[in-house]
């Protein structure tokens, strides 16, 4: 698609998630404008970029579902200047949604898969979220090099949340991320961290493939 189809295909997409009463922050509906995420699928399936539905984006992943994207941001509460962890890079698309945002520069990333943070770093460098920090690693243990994180996006479901992660979240910080078993519905929770206590509101049934890792799910079928 030439970048003023893709243009016009976006704009019907978030007009869709905002009728829906998905997308309601302007800095969320701005974000989902600007950033394409034709850029950040393969070749084979560009034409569907702008489709509500998750896309392969190979070695068994997916891109995230548009409407569970705009979920996802929304609940997070980003402010500009923010620091953001996000667990599970994948494509990248999510994580320039964040970046367009708080700032390319205060997103750090952590994917387990070298071959798809490479693609996803490419991405970010084609579509100028180059400042975004991609990490090849274990996203269950997060990024102890970094805390804290005023904000946790995690984009796979774990049984629990992961200790680190909690431990690597901001005093009054707030994470988003699906929990339940590897097979079967998931729910998205809000977890929010204020004066050592911490609070989870669900937000219902979600579906994502699973945390692999230490605090995760072992590599194994």
């Amino acid at each position: 698609m030439d970048e003023n189809d893709a243009q016009r295909a976006r704009q019907r997409l978030v007009d869709y998630l905002h009728r829906e009463g998905i997308l309601y922050s302007t800095k969320v509906i701005k974000a989902m404008e600007t950033v394409p995420r034709h850029e950040f699928v393969p070749e084979a399936v560009r034409s569907q970029a702008y489709q509500d539905e998750p896309l392969s984006i190979g070695q068994a992943q997916v891109i995230t579902a548009p409407h569970l994207v705009a979920r996802m941001t929304e609940l997070l509460d980003l402010h500009p200047g923010m620091t953001v962890l996000e667990i599970g890079t994948g494509s990248g698309y999510h994580a320039a949604v964040i970046a367009e945002i708080v700032g390319a520069e205060h997103v750090y990333t952590v994917e387990r898969l070298p071959e798809l943070a490479r693609s996803a770093r490419e991405a970010l460098d084609r579509t100028g979220y180059g400042a975004v920090t991609v990490v090849v690693g274990d996203g269950s243990r997060g990024l102890p090099c970094h805390p804290p994180f005023d904000r946790i996006n995690v984009t796979a479901v774990a049984e629990t949340i992961p200790e680190p992660l909690l431990e690597q979240l901001a005093g009054d910080g707030q994470m988003v991320i699906p929990l339940g078993p590897r097979e079967g519905s998931h729910d998205l929770v809000l977890v929010t961290k204020h004066q050592g206590r911490v609070d989870r509101v669900n937000y219902g049934p979600v579906r994502f493939v699973p945390l692999i890792g230490e605090y995760g799910f072992d590599g194994e079928e």
